[in-house]
């Protein structure tokens, strides 16, 4: 079984920065593709950010492209979110998920995901 653990948010100032980290357990973290997602309140969970397994490939939702950096380190077993230049818009609960089969901004294509962790941006 995979286990997922988010932590790094908190509350921001428009403009500012935050990292975003989601340490695996289990099975073989190396070989999974990862992924973010956020879901503000009353909206549904979107796609954020992904990432091959060997880190050379990624991939964003153009609303946070040039602005938030996926990342990983495999000996940590962890992925990492760069959220900079921050908006009131990016306040939502992030969260951390892992597939197999490959990049994919599709929800359904994860089966193993974190408890999020709450980004607030105040203006």
């Amino acid at each position: 079984q995979v286990q997922l653990v988010e932590s790094g948010g908190g509350l921001v100032q428009a403009g500012g920065s935050l990292r975003l980290s989601c340490v695996t357990s289990g099975r073989s973290f190396s070989t999974y593709y990862m992924g973010w997602f956020r879901q503000a309140p009353g909206k549904e969970r979107e796609f954020v950010a992904t990432i091959s397994w060997s880190g050379s490939n990624t991939y964003y939702a153009g609303s946070v492209k040039g602005r938030f950096t996926i990342s990983r380190d495999n000996a940590k077993n962890t992925v990492y979110l760069q959220l900079n230049s921050l908006k009131p818009e990016d306040t939502a609960v992030y969260y951390c998920a892992g597939a197999s089969n490959g990049l994919s901004t599709r929800r359904s294509d994860y089966p193993y995901w974190g408890q999020g962790t709450q980004v607030t941006v105040s203006s």
